[in-house]
C-alpha cells in the first residue's frame, strides 16, 4: 500500500477525512449516541450497554479521545466521558460546510 499524501489536501480535508473515519466504526457511533443522550458517562455504563468487552471499549473510547471528539476525568479506578463541546461544534461545521456546498436546486439529474 502506498503512502498516503494527505500534504496534497487542505487542513480541512485532512480534519474531515480523520473524523470520517473516526465516525466509520459502529461502536464509535454507538459510543457517541450514548454519551450523546446520557451527557456523560463512566466507562464501565458502555460495556454493559454495547454489550463489548472492555479492552474494545477502551480501544474505540482513546481512538475517540485522541481526536478530542469526547473528553474524559479519571475519578479512582473510574474514568468518565463526555463529548468535547468546542470539538463538537467544530466538527458540525466541518460538515455542514460539506454538504452545504450541494446545491439541488434546478438539477434534473447528472447523468
Amino acid at each position: 500500500m502506498g503512502i498516503t499524501k494527505t500534504a496534497l489536501f487542505t487542513q480541512e480535508q485532512n480534519e474531515l477525512a480523520l473524523i470520517a473515519k473516526a465516525f466509520a466504526h459502529p461502536a464509535r457511533i454507538a459510543i457517541i449516541q450514548h454519551l450523546l443522550k446520557t451527557n456523560a458517562c463512566i466507562n464501565g455504563d458502555l460495556v454493559q450497554e454495547l454489550g463489548l468487552a472492555q479492552a474494545t471499549i477502551s480501544q474505540h473510547l482513546r481512538e475517540l479521545k485522541n481526536l478530542e471528539i469526547i473528553q474524559g476525568t479519571i475519578e479512582g479506578v473510574s474514568m468518565s466521558y463526555c463529548i468535547n463541546p468546542s470539538k463538537w461544534q467544530s466538527i458540525k461545521s466541518l460538515f455542514n460546510e460539506l454538504f452545504d456546498q450541494y446545491n439541488m436546486s434546478g438539477q434534473q439529474g447528472c447523468c
